[in-house]
């Protein structure tokens, strides 16, 4: 079984590239900064730098959305893979192929809001019910994704 998952924040912003062809798909590549649990008295290093790559629609969403510093949760593949480069010498490649991507943090804690809400429609506190839920108004079950 070949299965990653990592979670870490972006270095820099994705470097997103288009595939030639009638149906031109969206290769994103990053680096994810992912923390250490635990360093060794002699390791500086705290954090290791993963390089991620993700296709599609996927591609598309890291484009749209991942910024320097975002932290995400990826899950993936990993790959290996080589080339030989202007030198004539052969470089090895590991990348995380990625096949879920998920924030794991509010745009709050990068210092946007969070949850789509301006301040002024964010929900007071006060309006919760005694048992820790908001109360929805009458009328609007219409608006609701279930019933």
């Amino acid at each position: 079984m070949n299965k990653v998952i990592l979670m870490g924040r972006l270095t820099r912003d994705p470097e997103v590239r288009y595939s030639q062809g009638e149906q031109a798909t969206a290769v994103a590549r990053y680096t994810l900064a992912v923390d250490r649990r635990f360093r060794r008295d002699a390791d500086q290093q705290t954090a290791d730098f993963i390089g991620c790559v993700a296709f599609g629609r996927l591609g598309e969403f890291a484009e749209k959305y991942l910024r320097k510093g975002t932290k995400v949760v990826v899950s993936g593949r990993i790959q290996t893979g080589s080339y030989t480069n202007r030198d004539g010498q052969k470089v090895y490649t590991t990348d995380v192929v990625v096949e879920e991507c998920e924030f794991a943090e509010s745009k709050n804690a990068g210092g946007d809001n969070s949850g789509g809400f301006t301040p002024s429609e964010r929900p007071s506190p006060s309006s919760a019910a005694g048992d820790g839920f908001m109360n929805i108004p009458d009328g609007i079950d219409e608006e609701l994704p279930f019933n």
